[in-house]
């Protein structure tokens, strides 16, 4: 690893100081140029001298937010510059969505390994989305179930042989629509008469025969979340 010029942001002493030990001993190539514990701080660094790597803790001051906005700042006005996230945010997920939009090229959570010499080679090479071993077991453990409900979805529509329409049915009632807003989507053939006869029909192919007394089709939209045909965080309209 050629030698790099960086400056690390950080608003808790003990953990500044341990950074600071930790490219001293594992990263020798590194030169700090740079030490920030408030946004304030960190601009009037950046405008004296432009590293290669920036060192970000996301929480500063109280504010889980400052770190994003500055990663967001820095990536549009110092297009080539690495990011790497450094952060004892460990739980807020949402948070490292932010950072990766704002331009980030990784998280390193403040668990497990901590930051290594791989980690910061690997984004001074140039790579993105580098993460270490805590941040990788979550988004391992969220691929799997991905991948799971994906294939129930699959194996439901094959099951009971939903097509395109049945589909369009139940997640636009889902979504609230009447059978007559339903026959105006735009591409929808059917009118309501039609519909109504596909909501039997769909009670008959999801329902065993000692179940579908009495089901509407509340019940019904109820019955394809159960099964998997529609997803709860796919729910979007078409265009009408």
């Amino acid at each position: 690893m050629e030698k790099f010029k960086v400056i690390i942001v950080e608003d808790v002493k003990l953990e500044l100081k341990g950074t600071e030990e930790i490219f001293r001993n594992d990263i020798p190539e590194a030169e700090i140029i740079g030490t920030a514990m408030t946004e304030a701080e960190f601009w009037t660094l950046i405008e004296k001298q432009v590293p290669d790597l920036l060192l970000l803790d996301l929480g500063l001051g109280g504010s889980t937010t400052v770190g994003v906005e500055i990663c967001r700042k820095v990536r549009k006005e110092y297009k080539y510059l690495h990011i790497l996230i450094f952060t004892g945010e460990v739980l807020n997920e949402r948070l490292w969505v932010d950072v990766l939009d704002a331009g980030a090229d990784g998280i390193i959570l403040k668990s497990g390994e901590l930051l290594t010499r791989i980690d910061v080679q690997s984004v001074m090479e140039g790579k993105r989305l580098v993460f270490n071993e805590p941040i990788l077991e979550k988004i391992l453990d969220r691929f799997k179930k991905s991948v799971f409900l994906e294939q129930r979805k699959q194996e439901a529509i094959i099951n009971f042989d939903i097509d395109e329409y049945d589909e369009r049915f139940l997640r636009h009632l889902a979504l609230g629509y009447t059978k007559e807003m339903i026959t105006g989507l735009k591409g929808m053939p059917l009118g309501v008469k039609s519909l109504e006869k596909k909501q039997i029909d769909l009670i008959q192919r999801l329902f065993k025969p000692n179940e579908r007394s009495g089901v509407n089709a509340t019940r019904l939209v109820t019955r394809a979340f159960e099964l998997r045909i529609l997803d709860i965080d796919n729910l979007e309209p078409d265009d009408e």
